[in-house]
């Protein structure tokens, strides 16, 4: 019997709404013409996902996804695009790098090649996935943060690490430098 026709009603509609809301916020993210409006598209786009985690009973990663992504990294972002300015009107005929878009048209005809050569063979599979408990005794989120905070410690540091010195970059890069008083009376006279 076919997934889909096990699933009950309130689960299908369940997955056709929280997959209707991450395509829309994804098409919106890429579609958005401001920066904001496409960091809250992502925002819904998150929420669409961590709903999805909970349909399927994955309580931990859903609560993770809202905490973690659309928490902490989109204000983040919403940080940073608002450090750097959104009011600056750019000149978009202006290309600063003559191959830009022959190189993206390219790169984009590759990747969409790729996409069907690999949608044509079959893929090859390993052994079974083992699904439950981690091993060993107790709960797996207990397991997750005894290795994260153990095992793991020093990679989960230097994210955290590359994530504050990407941060102060975007903040160095934004600066703008004062204004003297001459370029004040320059630009009054225009």
């Amino acid at each position: 019997m076919s997934p889909v026709l096990a699933a009950t009603k309130p689960d299908l509609l369940v997955f056709i709404a929280a997959s209707a809301a991450v395509l829309s916020g994804a098409i919106g993210v890429v579609v958005a013409r401001h920066p904001v409006h496409s960091a809250l598209m992502l925002i819904q786009t998150l929420f669409g996902v961590a709903v999805l985690f909970v349909a399927q009973g994955a309580d931990f990663l859903a609560a993770v996804q809202i905490i973690v992504y659309a928490g902490a990294i989109v204000v983040l972002f919403l940080f940073v695009i608002m450090l750097i300015g959104v009011d600056k009107e750019e000149n978009v005929a202006a290309e600063p790098l003559r191959l830009q878009r022959p190189l993206a048209l390219a790169l984009g005809a590759l990747s969409l090649l790729e996409i069907v050569l690999l949608s044509r063979t079959e893929w090859v599979t390993g052994a079974s996935s083992l699904g439950g408990a981690a091993n060993g005794a107790g709960d797996n989120v207990v397991k997750l943060g005894r290795s994260v905070f153990t095992q793991y410690l020093y990679a989960f540091e230097i994210t955290s690490i590359l994530l504050i010195i990407a941060v102060v970059g975007a903040v160095f890069l934004a600066r703008r430098p004062p204004r003297s008083r001459s370029s004040e009376q320059l630009e009054e006279q225009r």
